[in-house]
């Protein structure tokens, strides 16, 4: 059965996927959500979402682990590994399907192509040996939240995504399935992360109402964009982050989440930065809005 941490207080954490190096948006969204954790008095926690194999980059994960101790910010607590994970996120998936609030699904993208990819009915042309499971999301789910900087947002679940998968059919386990059960687990009480995850917001919530899990506070920065106008992660324009040069990057994210470049530009090391940092920071100046290409100027 799924249990939740009790949390004692503000609860943020930053979960990279070891996908590539760390990069400027990548290190943004870990800075600004560090300085909400402080800024709240509250405890910071790394997580690797290692848990898509074909798309990890070897190495990458330790990378972007050192990369991130170089500009100080290291986990309040260890770090968790979403690949050691599996035991939890199968007993999630049985709980549901015990339920009747999963189901096994045999279509394939091919299959729900006729539909616009949105899953309302099996419409598989043959059975796979197999097959996904789906979150069953019924008619008139419509998810609402008060996002802390991006304000209101709305979605109708059922009719924009559909029925959602938990387990893919090649075995492993969906980011939304994962990422609500860690929460829970961890106790998090407040989900800092760029805005490109907004839209998945609501469907993490569905899933956390299926298994009586509590529903942490959301804040969504903004993205930083390339050059081509696309997330800094999918463009061409994104580059690992040089950790040996921790303060220009660290002021450069500092003025993108809208804080008064001044306010760091005394400072002699990384822990002075993030000190003066700490003492200056406020949450109301972060921008609603994505911002342009990156310039570290």
């Amino acid at each position: 059965m799924i249990r939740s941490s009790a949390p004692t207080g503000y609860r943020g954490r930053f979960a990279p996927s070891p996908t590539g190096d760390l990069h400027f948006g990548s290190l943004l969204a870990a800075f600004g959500s560090w300085l909400l954790a402080r800024h709240a008095g509250g405890r910071w926690l790394v997580r690797v979402e290692d848990l898509d194999p074909p798309r990890e980059v070897a190495g990458a994960a330790r990378r972007q682990l050192d990369a991130l101790r170089a500009f100080g910010l290291e986990s309040d607590e260890p770090i968790a590994w979403q690949s050691q994970r599996s035991a939890r996120y199968e007993a999630a998936v049985e709980r549901l399907l015990d339920d009747g609030r999963a189901f096994y699904c045999h279509c394939s993208r091919t299959d729900l192509a006729t539909v616009s990819g949105i899953h309302r009915a099996c419409v598989a042309r043959r059975t796979r040996p197999d097959p996904s499971v789906r979150l069953r999301v019924e008619d008139g789910s419509v998810v609402a939240f008060d996002d802390a900087i991006r304000g209101r947002y709305k979605q109708d679940v059922a009719r924009e995504v559909g029925d959602f998968v938990l387990r893919r059919a090649d075995g492993f386990w969906a980011y939304q399935l994962a990422v609500v059960v860690d929460d829970a687990d961890q106790g998090i009480t407040d989900v800092v992360r760029g805005a490109d995850l907004l839209d998945s917001t609501p469907r993490q919530i569905l899933l956390q109402r299926a298994l009586g899990l509590p529903t942490p506070r959301h804040a969504h920065l903004p993205l930083v964009l390339g050059p081509d106008g696309r997330k800094l992660s999918k463009s061409d324009a994104a580059q690992p982050v040089d950790p040996t040069d921790p303060l220009t990057t660290l002021r450069a994210a500092w003025t993108r989440l809208g804080q008064p470049a001044d306010a760091l530009t005394e400072a002699r090391d990384v822990s002075d930065l993030l000190a003066r940092a700490r003492s200056a920071f406020d949450p109301v100046r972060i921008p609603r809005h994505d911002s342009g290409p990156h310039e570290m100027s």
